[in-house]
């Protein structure tokens, strides 16, 4: 890693993105290489964030030209930048290509975090079963690794596992993930990774027709949000489906309305998530 990745706000690529060019006037490929290029790279991703891929792969091109034939942490960032680039956009074959290629440079060169970055972007694009084992891979290599950065990873590792579960339909393993993932967060006090964790958590309860269990948790998450400014689509649209569920027709179309009007400003949902967004939509009438 280089001094400027503390610059990342991934819920703002563009902010981001701009903070990384100011950045990039500091530094040089004659000055220092590698941190030039793996600067690079993260203005790369901020671009894909944005759903920019062209202009992402242009810079990644760059990248490439200046790559040496010694592997550094340049190369295995230009791949992982490369394969989420293509991922994004719905090129999973040249993805895993790209992801294999990052996972195999940081092994040899003993760069644990990036090689589970790498074995965590495998399992994104995997189907169910085999996302199961390649996050199960991901987690042990974590726990087991000396370098903090792998380390750091292990709240996403328990929250992509715990989803893996709960494609395959396994909702009680889900929920045991889950609420692992919920006392990670709560320990390194992260307050959004925290109201995700117990979104995730609802959710699953929600699965497992714990109804009440999980209207408790979306109401506390709620009443957070309006407390913090934060109007949350998604705990809108759980709420939805929790009152639907519970036949009080009133507020849940309330609910799908507001669930309505904030994710259907949302590029990559409208684009991925169709139906959901339709949902939403004649539910809130």
């Amino acid at each position: 890693m280089t001094q400027y990745d503390k610059l990342w706000d991934y819920q703002n690529p563009s902010e981001t993105e701009t903070k990384f060019r100011e950045a990039l006037k500091e530094t040089s490929a004659e000055k220092n290489l590698s941190e030039h290029l793996q600067l690079l790279t993260q203005i790369a991703r901020t671009q894909s964030l944005q759903r920019k891929f062209d202009e992402a792969h242009v810079i990644l091109d760059e990248v490439g030209k200046h790559l040496t034939e010694k592997h550094n942490t340049e190369h295995i960032r230009y791949f992982l930048e490369r394969g989420r680039a293509f991922n994004s956009s719905g090129n999973k074959r040249n993805a895993e290509v790209c992801f294999r290629s990052a996972l195999d440079i940081a092994q040899n060169i003993n760069q644990d975090g990036y090689a589970v970055d790498a074995i965590h972007m495998l399992a994104i694009i995997s189907p169910a079963d085999a996302a199961v084992a390649l996050n199960e891979e991901a987690i042990l290599f974590a726990e087991n690794s000396e370098d903090q950065q792998a380390k750091n990873w292990l709240g996403s590792l328990y929250n992509n596992l715990a989803w893996s579960y709960f494609d395959r339909g396994e909702y009680e393993k889900a929920l045991s993930i889950f609420l692992r993932a919920l006392k990670w967060r709560e320990e390194k006090k992260s307050i959004q990774a925290i109201f995700l964790a117990k979104w995730s958590v609802a959710r699953t309860l929600r699965a497992l027709n714990r109804l009440d269990d999980a209207l408790k948790v979306q109401l506390a998450l709620f009443e957070e949000a309006v407390e913090t400014g934060n109007n949350d689509g998604y705990v809108h649209e759980e709420l939805g489906e929790l009152f639907l569920l519970k036949n009080d027709n009133m507020k849940s179309t309330f609910h799908f309305e507001k669930a309505y009007e904030l994710l259907s400003a949302d590029p990559q949902l409208a684009q991925n998530e169709r139906p959901r967004l339709d949902r939403m939509k004649e539910l809130s009438k």
